[in-house]
């Protein structure tokens, strides 16, 4: 159980260190003037649209971009905030990976609808999305499931210090 979990932490770090990074430096060039960024991100921006032919991307829709707004107004503080959470042992970062997967698999939800709509979607680029699928369940498994390791065991006395007697 221990490699398991194990195992789902790193899954769940390495989304929220993906999250962490893009967001502030990649998915803002959807809704922000390219002119605010450094002609490398840009380049790498148009790489990854016309590498993976994301259509969306290329011209997003106005939900789209309100998703990015909500990315990057919400999911990216608490991505940051999971990633210290995950690698600290903090108990609270089971809440916060609970939060990410959730808020990330309601994204994928409208992205899939509209990529499997429309009909315009690339094996490669539903590939890329079924990745993040991955990532968002194994936060909410480690939301729903995640124990702190540094929990004292309910039979322990710090548990149940013994009642003071007067």
């Amino acid at each position: 159980m221990a490699v398991v979990s194990s195992a789902v932490d790193v899954v769940v770090a390495l989304f929220s260190l993906t999250m962490a990074v893009a967001a502030p430096l990649f998915d803002s060039q959807v809704v922000l003037p390219p002119g605010l960024y450094p002609a490398p991100l840009v380049s790498i921006f148009r790489w990854f649209v016309a590498e993976f032919d994301h259509y969306v991307v290329a011209d997003p829709p106005p939900f789209f971009r309100a998703l990015v707004w909500l990315d990057l107004a919400f999911l990216w503080p608490v991505s940051v905030a999971n990633l210290y959470g995950v690698l600290a042992r903090r108990r609270w970062s089971a809440a916060t990976s609970l939060i990410a997967g959730v808020h990330m698999l309601t994204y994928l939800s409208a992205m899939f609808g509209e990529m499997l709509g429309s009909g315009r979607a690339t094996r490669k680029l539903l590939g890329l999305y079924a990745l993040f699928v991955v990532f968002a369940v194994a936060s909410v498994v480690r939301g729903l499931c995640w124990r702190s390791t540094q929990a004292t065991p309910a039979g322990s006395s710090a548990a149940h210090p013994p009642k003071k007697r007067v």
